[in-house]
């Protein structure tokens, strides 16, 4: 899924603006926190583990792409 990333933002949450979904993170963009934040974030929202949820694109860009494993339940 496309991500935009929106560091030092005063609230943490998830937006969805047509195809991309926005995540506000209250970390700095420095040594990987306002990823690992957003990668928090948007486990859950998704109601997932954080292993759930991968970087797959955009280490060092506001513009990512992350992968969410989802598992159904019987």
């Amino acid at each position: 899924m496309r991500v935009l990333v929106h560091p030092r933002a005063r609230r943490r949450g998830v937006e969805v603006d047509g195809d991309v979904t926005v995540v506000y993170v209250r970390s700095p963009p420095e040594k990987g926190r306002a990823n690992e934040e957003a990668r928090e974030i948007l486990a859950e929202y998704f109601g997932v583990n954080k292993s759930g949820v991968r970087l797959v694109k955009g280490q060092m860009s506001r513009e990512k792409v992350f992968e969410v494993e989802y598992v159904e339940e019987p």
